[in-house]
């Protein structure tokens, strides 16, 4: 069962996509809850790339470009090569035919650090164009106590949490055998002429390569194909394939947005 924070949690930092998330509590909650919109996936457009766990990589990977960012080398999911630009989400309609981020996927739920008892919180995106306390279709609670809606969102909560610190677990051994490698994505079109363009780059990021995993030695191979970071390692370098359908889809978006000017 799904446990509320008292009103007097400290929530802090910030959460991409989510305007103003606050502790889900009974009372000031008590009639809230979700209803269907129109355009259910507005909040993603302009979220050109978005955090996956590496439980996902073999469900994301034949959808889009699966890169490390950062020195901390943040898993992430390609989903757009111009900024604020989600190439797979129109009109607030997400493409159903790739696959969802849990990232999203909770929204607007999320579960946020509490300073000051030293643990974690429910939160709800206050601002989400889904939540209402007007006759919602899900209500948050059902009397004192969480519905059973809000208690399978906890639930989602918590294993995106544990999927979480296993990436991270997964990305700090990464690291200790030093398997990232500093790659650059370059695109190049022709001209009017037939010529072809000045190279432009897309995006800097870290990769794990072949090459790299080859070099491990037989007990770090057992250890990663026993972990499943052999079959993740691998998912990563599959879904890179994909960054030419991106440079399709926003040369394609690109013609629309010109033939409608």
């Amino acid at each position: 069962m799904a446990k509320t924070p008292e009103n007097t949690a400290n929530v802090t930092g910030n959460v991409m996509m989510y305007e103003n998330p606050q502790p889900l509590t009974k009372d000031k909650h008590a009639k809230f809850g979700v209803k269907s919109v129109e355009k259910p996936f507005t909040f993603m457009e302009k979220s050109h790339f978005m955090p996956l766990t590496a439980v996902e990589f073999g469900a994301a990977c034949s959808s889009f470009p699966i890169i490390f960012a950062g020195d901390d080398k943040t898993p992430l999911a390609v989903m757009g090569i111009r900024g604020e630009e989600n190439l797979f989400v129109k009109d607030g309609i997400f493409d159903n035919s790739y696959y969802m981020p849990s990232f999203a996927r909770r929204y607007p739920f999320v579960l946020a650090g509490d300073t000051a008892n030293d643990r974690f919180v429910v939160c709800v995106d206050e601002s989400a164009e889904c939540v209402t306390n007007k006759k919602p279709d899900q209500a948050f609670f059902e009397g004192d106590e969480p519905s059973k809606f809000t208690n399978e969102a906890f639930e989602f909560l918590k294993a995106f949490e544990q999927d979480r610190r296993t990436t991270e677990a997964m990305i700090t051994r990464f690291k200790e055998l030093d398997l990232f490698e500093q790659k650059e994505m370059n695109f190049q079109g022709n001209n009017a002429d037939g010529s072809l363009s000045e190279k432009q780059k897309i995006a800097d990021y870290f990769a794990v390569t072949d090459e790299k995993l080859r070099g491990l030695d037989e007990k770090t191979l057992k250890e990663f194909m026993d972990n499943g970071y052999l079959s993740v390692a691998y998912a990563h370098m599959v879904s890179l394939g994909n960054w030419q359908r991106l440079v399709n889809m926003t040369l394609l978006r690109s013609q629309n947005e010109t033939k409608k000017a």
